[in-house]
């Protein structure tokens, strides 16, 4: 097998695929969907480049269905990048109560779960999916992302499975924390 930088088994995007699936499945939740996409046709700055990507979608049968995890993984020219998030689907924007206290609320409480030391963008995407409905019902979506560092990459499968799926292990703290679990619909039973 060749060895990308530092010695790493990661060189192209299926190990490094199989790496996130294999500790994103360590943690219990199950595959939902894999896609994969390869790009030549550039123009402009990327005249030249082509990438291949993979997204990996997963869920777990004890949490609602507006929760997920996805994984992004891209393969370019100039190596191996990804990211693990968190998907929320909230409730409508009339519900929310102020968008900026509560993307504040949303953003502390991932700052205090997550893993310190690593980049973890939070966003807050509002839309409605046709003209004719009421901005208040606008549908809400949170994403919590995990950059997989290039050390880790470096290190390899082994190491990324593990980061991986401690990822995911903090995602589900995450969302035991109030600040995000009334973000959740409600449990029926």
């Amino acid at each position: 097998m060749s060895r990308g930088r530092g010695g790493s088994d990661l060189v192209t995007l299926e190990p490094l695929l199989d790496a996130v699936r294999e500790g994103v499945e360590q943690s219990g939740w199950k595959l939902s969907g894999l896609q994969k996409t390869t790009s030549h046709e550039f123009e402009g700055r990327w005249a030249g480049e082509s990438t291949r990507s993979g997204y990996l979608f997963f869920h777990r049968g004890d949490l609602p269905g507006s929760v997920s995890v996805e994984a992004f993984l891209d393969e370019t020219s100039r190596g191996l990048r990804g990211n693990l998030s968190l998907v929320l689907d909230g409730p409508s924007l009339g519900s929310l109560g102020g968008v900026p206290a509560v993307l504040h609320r949303v953003v502390r409480a991932s700052a205090e779960t997550l893993p310190e030391g690593y980049q973890i963008p939070v966003a807050l995407r509002v839309g409605v999916p046709e003209q004719a409905v009421p901005a208040d019902e606008a549908e809400v979506q949170f994403r919590i992302k995990f950059l997989i560092p290039d050390a880790a990459m470096e290190a390899g499968g082994s190491a990324v499975s593990a980061l991986a799926s401690g990822v995911v292990v903090a995602f589900e703290r995450l969302l035991e924390r109030p600040e995000v679990a009334e973000l959740l619909p409600p449990v029926v039973e």
